[in-house]
């Protein structure tokens, strides 16, 4: 059978036999989103996580002040995930959105589940994705603090593109921890740095 790319790259793990990733392909659904539909909002437990296909989602807390802070884009072949909530079983304190029309692929909670005691191989694979995602965020909070402002964003314009040419500038500030004058400044920079 043959299936989507996007599947293949989520699920890349040497260990996995063809009737084992068949088997974890088969139990997701295929989902479409429209612009700004919410996946995830702060205080529901999260009950399935999604594999993105096309499209940008974001996830964002809410400061003490109420103000939108950006906290990981997710852009194609990405796992879409609130890792704590889904796996705790507690309310979720981010809110996950879709910044542009999306679709990708849902398996909910109860079959990961199922098959994580099925598969043995399914549980190595996660281990290794969270090892992954765990260097990943600590990776992301060192440069928060060591990497000046330009820097970070010349990186997301590298790692993610997409998020640089779709996401609002808000967003990519918030996200960045500098405020929307300072990155149009960073960009204005850049722009006639390139163009010297």
């Amino acid at each position: 059978m043959d299936y989507n790319e996007s599947l293949k790259i989520s699920y890349d793990f040497p260990f996995f036999t063809d009737e084992e990733l068949e088997e974890v392909f088969k139990a997701h659904e295929k989902v479409r989103f429209h612009k700004g539909d919410s996946i995830l909002d702060e205080g529901k437990i999260a009950n399935e996580y999604y594999i993105l296909e096309k499209g940008l989602m974001r996830s964002f807390v809410n400061d003490f002040n109420g103000n939108e802070v950006t906290t990981h884009f997710f852009t194609e072949n990405e796992i879409v995930i609130e890792v704590s909530s889904i796996f705790q079983r507690i309310p979720s304190q981010e809110n996950i959105v879709c910044i542009s029309d999306c679709e990708g692929w849902k398996m909910d909670f109860e079959t990961f589940e199922d098959l994580f005691h099925k598969i043995p191989n399914l549980r190595e694979w996660g281990r290794a994705w969270m090892s992954q995602q765990l260097f990943v965020y600590k990776q992301r909070s060192v440069e928060m603090f060591t990497l000046s402002a330009t820097r970070r964003y010349l990186n997301l314009l590298e790692q993610k593109p997409k998020v640089v040419q779709f996401a609002p500038l808000k967003q990519i500030a918030s996200y960045l921890g500098v405020t929307d004058t300072s990155l149009s400044r960073i960009r204005k920079e850049l722009v006639s740095h390139y163009n010297k």
